[in-house]
């Protein structure tokens, strides 16, 4: 029986996974049509040998070279040159280019011809003739599928061609299955196997062949599939509608196909039924424990019955841990599919009095022992879900909840559980169809699964992701959260899980207002609200209020983490503000690699590549912090995330605009304001205005800037319900003076430091103190920019701690204290340079020219001698910034400005400004520095 084509799709379709080794099968064969080559094919069954043979037949006939194919038949196998007669049929019209003597052998032998058999010598000396003349006209490739099934005597020719190729213009490609014994003599030969495919491509094939399978189910498949493309595409056949969308709970061990059946259950069908027993417990059982097993199997088998299983290569047994292992898990799959219901029943129930002590798989094997509704399993199976969940196997709780839901007695219970689990599903799991599908049939199934705070929950999460409709997802939820019948409990885990949802749709929206009934219901919860959702509403809320108030209650939760996703990320949401993500950043990184391991819930790996991405960008680690960007709108897109993507369109802005991509930026930012506009996320405006205003600032756009930072948050303000503002503050600070409202920038300093944003974390403070300094007249401002560079480690905030430095070094200049201010200057610029934030580079390298230093950077004298502050202003000037935007960013008048590039002009031999950037790109800057 011929293998599946791997890509289950019309022969023109490139195959899936294949290309490496096509790649080398055809540079193997390529030198046949000049020389001759013979190779071997090998891999396990299904793995997809017919699909490679057949994509390299194609290639070889579509290059001219024509093709002969022979494949082993099991029923012709016992009939002596059978498959010769496949292979030379197309050439029977040919024979007469032999002699007479080798025409009447091949002839007899192929069975066309009459007379007493030939001699194997003279048959073989035939065929490999009339191949070598008939390749002199045209190039031959020999190909032959399923080799161990043809018969002997064909195996012999074969063999005797496939050793005398050399020097002919004829490949020969073979195929045969892992372990088969055949009468084809292949030592000296080249053999290649056939891998199975890697886990990318059967993800890639699983989508291709089954596009309406859930992804979940997918994934479970590819796990039990191991690569085989067989496995692969057949394996969702045997799943039911409901399984295959995941309304019905998906067998601990697959089903296999008919075709499947026909391949591996032949294999168990034939052991003892001790065997078999044996068999159908470990697979039943899934860890390869064989003391669960012989306990399971007491009084009716013993280890001693796997020896027949060992024979046939079905399994290997391992002495020294006790463990047995399947050859391949479909092995496992056709052991199951074998036994009969009442069998498989006998079999979970006896693995369930074993694992008394192991709740998860006790439940899960009592859950399979049922024969109806069962609540007492039911529950125990709901128990089960929660712990799975909170080690972070969301879709094992949902599965398990969906058989839990399947075993329950009354209808509101099982809507209940669905709900539950279209929640845990939206929520953690990352499967947005699935949940979508759960919910419904909780609806289905009862009217209290509408009515339910997971339902309500799962609803809002669901219309956030496909419309982003902020308000009507809030209102849906707090309309639930009022009605329920919860009497605002804080053990009832559907009321606290809808109470965080809700406090990320009162950050999307932006909006004070919607901030007031949450923080009702959480003071209403009973005894106390659970800590975790007390500090957030704190610490994320409103931060630069009362944030310093559950700061040490939040380094408890930090110090407690714990390895659940869900709480590593609500506590990294928490942490975000008060710049607290590093102090257990280990616990984030972790998650994140779990999340690419496939071991973590996307919605999690989301939520740790944010944080992570955030913490990198304060810490100056701009690459990494660029790649997690990258990383989480691919994840977004993959699962169809689509609310998430501003946060690292975000990310990814500001990062252009630290480092002068201006455009790039406001690109992004575009994209965030168009998308968050219309569906209320005014949050997510707000981070766009933060970038937007950062960029402006590096640009010298200050009046842009400045609008930008009053829209996030007006001045003389640390807009309440924004905590972003708090980030954006020092921008608001330094638009305001370069654009002469000192006024407001007073005001906007004053607001900085009458907030708690100084008692936030260490970084907030040096904002704080630095623009407190801006505004501040006299020598005071020296001490507090002093104050703000002499906390804790400033340098842990290499951007931030470098603009607080760019600021002293632009004051002391302007009160001629030149020493001092280089050392500032130049501090900030290897900062600023190390980090390629280029606005900021430039502008502290033309301060420190201005200051009678040249930068670091400077080269050799040339013949164009420009004062330093014609330098600096050219070099402004050349960025397309306009007179007006270069005198604010240095105190200076526009009228000064432009008499200076009047003046520059004629020295740099141009006419105009749109020719400095080319005048100026051969100047020597070190020259200019030092006239």
């Amino acid at each position: 029986m011929n293998d599946l084509d791997a890509t289950a799709c019309p022969a023109s379709t490139p195959l899936i996974g294949r290309d490496r080794d096509l790649a080398f099968i055809r540079s193997f064969l390529g030198s046949s049509a000049v020389q001759g080559a013979a190779l071997l094919l090998s891999g396990e069954a299904g793995v997809g040998k017919t699909a490679v043979l057949d994509a390299v037949a194609r290639d070889a006939a579509h290059h001219g070279i024509r093709v002969l194919r022979a494949a082993g038949v099991q029923f012709e196998a016992d009939i002596s040159y059978a498959g010769l007669n496949q292979l030379l049929v197309p050439l029977f019209d040919d024979f007469g280019i032999l002699d007479t003597v080798h025409r009447d052998a091949l002839r007899v032998a192929v069975g066309i011809g009459g007379g007493p058999p030939p001699d194997r010598l003279l048959t073989s000396t035939a065929a490999l003739l009339l191949l070598r003349l008939l390749s002199v006209r045209q190039p031959l490739l020999v190909v032959v599928d399923d080799l161990p099934w043809l018969d002997r005597a064909t195996t012999a020719v074969l063999g005797f061609v496939a050793r005398r190729l050399v020097g002919s213009r004829i490949g020969f490609l073979a195929a045969s299955r892992d372990g088969s014994e055949s009468f084809f003599e292949s030592s000296g030969l080249t053999e290649y196997r056939l891998e199975p495919l890697d886990d990318a491509s059967s993800a890639e094939l699983l989508a291709l062949a089954h596009p309406s399978v859930s992804p979940a189910v997918r994934r479970r498949i590819a796990a039990e599939a191991r690569g085989n493309p067989l496995a692969l595409v057949e394996l969702p056949t045997a799943l039911s509608a409901e399984q295959r969308s995941t309304l019905a709970a998906v067998p601990g061990v697959l089903p296999l196909s008919e075709r499947l059946q026909a391949m591996f259950a032949s294999r168990v069908a034939g052991l003892p039924d001790r065997s078999r027993e044996l068999l159908l417990i470990a697979a039943l059982d899934g860890t390869g424990d064989l003391a669960c097993v012989e306990a399971a199997a007491s009084g009716r088998a013993c280890v001693d019955d796997l020896a027949p299983a060992e024979r046939e290569r079905l399994v290997t047994v391992s002495a020294d841990n006790r463990r047995l292992s399947f050859r391949h898990p479909l092995i496992g799959s056709a052991a199951v599919e074998l036994a009969t219901a009442v069998e498989r029943r006998r079999a979970h129930r006896a693995l369930s009095d074993v694992l008394r002590d192991q709740l998860e798989r006790r439940a899960w094997h009592l859950g399979e022992a049922a024969t109806g509704p069962d609540e007492a399993v039911a529950a125990l199976l709901e128990k089960a879900a929660h712990r799975r969940l909170r080690r972070g196997d969301a879709l094992g709780a949902v599965t398990a909840l969906t058989r839990a839901a399947g075993l329950s007695t009354t209808a509101p219970e099982e809507s209940r559980r669905l709900a539950e689990a279209a929640y845990i599903g939206v929520d953690s799991g990352g499967e947005l169809e699935d949940a979508s599908r759960l919910l419904a049939g909780s609806r289905r199934v009862h009217p209290s699964g509408q009515e339910s705070l997971h339902a309500a929950a799962a609803s809002a999460f669901l219309l956030l992701n496909r419309d982003g409709d902020i308000d009507t997802a809030y209102r849906l939820l707090v309309g639930a959260i009022e009605s329920g019948q919860h009497g605002f409990s804080a053990s009832d885990d559907g009321l606290v899980e809808a109470l965080h949802l809700l406090v990320l749709l009162c950050w999307y929206g932006g909006d004070p207002k919607l901030w007031q009934p949450l923080l009702a219901y959480v003071d209403r919860l009973t005894p106390e609200p659970t800590e975790l959702l007390w500090v957030i509403t704190r610490t994320f809320g409103d931060p630069a209020r009362t944030g310093p108030g559950a700061l040490s209650r939040l380094a408890e939760l930090i110090s407690t983490v714990s390895d659940d996703p869900t709480r590593v990320v609500r506590v990294g949401t928490a942490a975000v503000f008060p710049d607290r993500l590093g102090d257990f950043r280990w616990a984030t990184r972790r998650l994140v690699e779990q999340g690419r391991a496939g071991t973590a819930p996307v919605r999690r790996h989301l939520g740790a590549l944010m944080h992570l991405g955030l913490d990198y960008f304060h810490l100056g680690r701009w690459e990494d912090a660029t790649q997690l960007a990258a990383e989480g709108l691919t994840l977004c897109e993959e699962h169809d995330y689509r609310f998430y993507t501003w946060y690292f369109q975000y990310i990814q802005a500001v990062m252009a605009g630290v480092q002068g991509d201006g455009e790039r930026s406001a690109e992004l930012t575009e994209e965030i304001v168009r998308w968050a506009t219309p569906r209320g996320a005014h949050g997510a405006r707000f981070f766009a205005c933060h970038a937007r205003a950062l960029a402006a600032v590096g640009s010298g756009d200050f009046e842009t800037a400045y609008q930008h930072a009053s829209t996030l948050s007006p001045p003389g303000t640390i807009a309440p319900f924004v905590p972003i503002a708090m980030w954006g503050a020092m921008e608001m600070v330094e638009a305001a003076i370069r654009t002469g409202r000192s006024e407001e920038a007073a005001a906007h300093a004053a607001a900085m430091r009458e907030s708690a944003m100084a008692r936030l974390s260490p970084r907030l403070e040096l904002l704080v103190l630095a623009c407190e300094a801006l505004t501040t007249p006299g020598d005071a401002a020296f001490e507090l920019f002093e104050r703000a560079l002499a906390l804790p480690g400033p340098e842990r905030w290499p951007f931030d701690a470098a603009r607080v430095r760019l600021f002293h070094g632009e004051r002391l200049r302007r009160l001629r204290m030149s020493t001092e201010a280089r050392e500032q200057l130049a501090q900030a610029l290897e900062a600023f340079q190390r980090l390629g934030a280029k606005p900021w580079a430039a502008r502290a390298a033309a301060e420190l020219r201005a200051s009678g230093q040249a930068s670091p950077n400077a080269a050799r004298p040339g013949p164009v001698v420009l004062t330093a502050q014609e330098m600096q202003i050219a070099t402004l000037a050349a960025t397309g910034l306009t007179n007006k935007q270069i005198a604010e960013r240095l105190f200076l008048s526009h009228r000064t400005i432009g008499t200076h590039l009047y003046q520059i002009y004629p020295k740099l031999g141009i006419t105009s400004r749109a020719a400095l950037r080319d005048a100026l790109s051969g100047l020597d800057a070190d020259t200019a520095g030092r006239s």
